[in-house]
Order: C-alpha cells, then structure tokens, then sequence
C-alpha cells in the first residue's frame, strides 16, 4: 500500500519537473541558509573560544575607568606583583602614531607600551634577539620587540633585529621579532610593536596605567580557585587605591574580570547569534513549505477527476489522504536531502575565505532534515486532507 502510493508520488512529482524543482528549490534554499548560518555561528563561536584559551587561562585583566584621579602607578603594580597568589603583572598602553620604515609606512601596526612580565603573561616567544627588559623601563629606551608580520612587512624579512624605524619623529631600534602566533580574540599578534612601558607614556603624554594584565601564580594546568584567589588580590589591591575616591563623584573607578567570565560571556553572546541566525533561516524553510502547499493545492485541483475515479473504484479516504501527505514528503525529503549536499559544498568553500574553522553538526545536520520533513507533514496535511474528502460524484464531474 504504502509502497505503491510511493511510485505514484514519485510519478505524479516527475510528471511536473518544472513545478516540482521550483517547489523542491524553496526547501534547499531553508535548508541550506539553517545549516550554513547555524555552521558559521558555532564555528565564529569555537574561533572566539581557541583565541581566548591561547591566552592562558589564569589571565586576569584589570581596566582603569578614571581619567583624571587615576593613583595607579608603576611602582604600585610592582608591589602588586609581590602578592604570592600573583605570578607578574604588566601594565599597557597603546600609542597612535604613524610608523615608518625606511620609505615603507606601517599602519596595520599595533604599538603598545608593556614591561618584561608581558612576555610570559601572554605565553610568547622570541624568535630572534631578546624580549624587553627591565632597563629599557628604567631609561626610556628607545628598543621595540616587534611581531614576525610586522618584521616582514616593515623590513621584507623575519630578521629585522638591529633595523631602525621612526614614530612620530622618533628613531627606535629592534632588539627583537616575536614567533608568528596567529590572532586571538583582541585581533592579530603578529602585527604587534612593543616598547618600553615608560618610552610610551612619553610619547602619548600618559602619566597613569589605564589597563593592566596579572597571571595567576599556578602550574599549567591552572586550578580556578587560585585564578578566583589571584583576582582577589587584585580587587583587593583597587579598592584600596581608591579608597579615597567617592564613588558617586567619580562613578565606578575599575572593572576587573578573568578568562573564564570572559568565556562564559561571549559563549552566551554567540549562542545567543547563533540561535537567532538559524531562526532567520528557518522563516526561508517556511516559505518553502508554503511553496509546498501551493503546488499541493494545484495538484488536487488539477487530479480531482483521478481522485474521483480512484474512489468510485473502492479507494477509502485514508488511500487519498496518504497519497497526497506522500507526495508532499517526498519533496521535502528531497530538498532537504540535496540542501544538505549544497550545504557540506557550501561550507568548505567559505572556510578558507572566513579563515575560521567550519563544520557541520550531526545534530544540526538531523534538525534541518527533520524539520523540512515536518515542513512537508504539516503544509502537506491541508491540501491531502482536502483530496481525501472530495465526493466520488462531484470529483467525476469536476471540469476543471
């Protein structure tokens, strides 16, 4: 029964090609707009997620909000460093400016001003040369240890310690190139420009530290109770600096926050896109089974006479009904499963040119083919409903 009323919904769906690709088109369209937005959500969501891991996840990050009482100094951070729950500090400060190279000038270039602890805080290597250090701090010295992107498109090579470049009228020397690490959350490391911490508070005219990152003291495999111990410290460390500060004048003086809140927070957030992508794509699924309920609609309309004839020779209601919900299913079986096919294509094509890594969940991969089946049940249900209660008389005499 059930395998015959398949070889007539096949026949009835190849007797309309054209009708019939259109219709199955709308649903490849829902598919493959679910599967690929949902894919490139959760895959934006991992690259957020690698970028921050590769950060170190006892990483704690303090920024200042005051501008005009701000105590937080150098020779405080360094007291701060003594706390036994704390492994370094290391304050930042960015510098604009424009840098130049001999005749090439630089400006996907990112200066900041760090000290020592820098290094080991965002777990980096020095390729070439050395990394700052603490009489660079001491003297204003004008050294740079720089990214291997910008090493190359500064000086064409990796091997620029020893090279000179300018900012803002001032010449500094290379005494380092940075391994090539990739990006991370806050964009691209190796187009990193770094100098003494002290160096860039003159150039900017800075005489305060608006950010500074701390390291927990721990192992590798760092526990969260000792990053949540270390992020104490540093609280602790604020709320006296600015115990002096009224916080209704001067509103609130700093705003602490470790990897994993980070984590936790954008997770949320993209889960959050991730889940709105895919209902954007599913309202496309929809039309698509309104597509289906059209042709369904047309079809009836087109065979009530072979509708009547199949019940003046014995067909119940149930026969009719389930040739028609089949017919409807097979099309929404088959844009779902040709939108899948599209979709895998889709989806590695558009890896290399977002630079992120995309896959296709087994389960999102499952939702989409079972919702274009349910698409078909459900827009498929009115007009094979509708068939199924035609009168034998009238169906003969239709003259459509």
């Amino acid at each position: 029964m059930i395998y015959q009323s398949f070889k007539m919904a096949v026949k009835a769906i190849a007797g309309n090609k054209m009708r019939s690709f259109l219709t199955i088109l709308g649903v490849v369209i829902g598919v493959v707009a679910i599967v690929v937005l949902v894919s490139i959500g959760q895959g934006a969501n991992s690259s957020v997620v690698e970028s921050i891991e590769g950060m170190g996840t006892n990483l704690i990050t303090a920024n200042i909000n005051a501008r005009r009482m701000n105590p937080i100094d150098l020779d405080s951070l360094n007291e701060l460093a003594q706390n036994e729950a704390i492994s370094y500090v290391a304050p930042i400060a960015s510098v604009s400016g424009t840098v130049k190279a001999g005749t090439t000038t630089y400006d996907d270039g990112v200066v900041q001003g760090t000290t020592p602890g820098y290094e080991s805080i965002r777990n980096w290597t020095v390729a070439e040369g050395r990394f700052l250090q603490q009489p660079d701090i001491d003297n204003r010295s004008f050294v740079a240890v720089i990214g291997s992107e910008a090493a190359t498109e500064m000086y064409g090579t990796t091997h620029a310690v020893g090279e000179t470049f300018s900012l803002n009228g001032y010449t500094i020397t290379v005494v380092g190139v940075l391994e090539a690490v990739g990006s991370s959350a806050s964009g691209s490391n190796d187009n990193q420009i770094l100098i003494p911490f002290t160096l860039a508070q003159r150039l900017s005219n800075q005489t305060s530290i608006s950010s500074f990152y701390v390291s927990a003291a721990s192992s590798a495999q760092v526990e969260q109770a000792q990053v949540e111990q270390a992020q104490a410290a540093v609280e602790s460390y604020l709320e006296k600096a600015f115990e002096n500060y009224n916080t209704r004048s001067f509103g609130t003086q700093y705003s602490v926050f470790n990897q994993t809140e980070m984590l936790s927070t954008l997770n949320e957030t993209t889960n959050t896109l991730t889940l709105m992508l895919g209902g954007i794509a599913a309202i496309s699924l929809l039309v698509g089974g309104i597509g289906i309920m059209n042709i369904m609609l047309v079809s009836v309309s087109e065979r009530t006479r072979e509708i009547g004839i199949r019940k003046a020779i014995g067909a119940a209601r149930g026969n009719i009904l389930t040739q028609f919900l089949i017919e409807s299913l097979v099309v929404s079986l088959m844009g779902g499963l040709l939108g899948l096919a599209i979709s895998v294509a889709a989806v590695k094509a558009l890896a290399p040119v977002l630079q992120m890594t995309l896959t296709i969940p087994v389960n999102v991969a499952w939702m989409a083919i079972a919702f274009s089946v349910f698409i078909g049940v459900v827009f498929g249900m009115y007009p094979a409903n509708k068939a199924s209660k035609l009168r034998p008389i009238e169906a003969l005499h239709y003259e459509g």
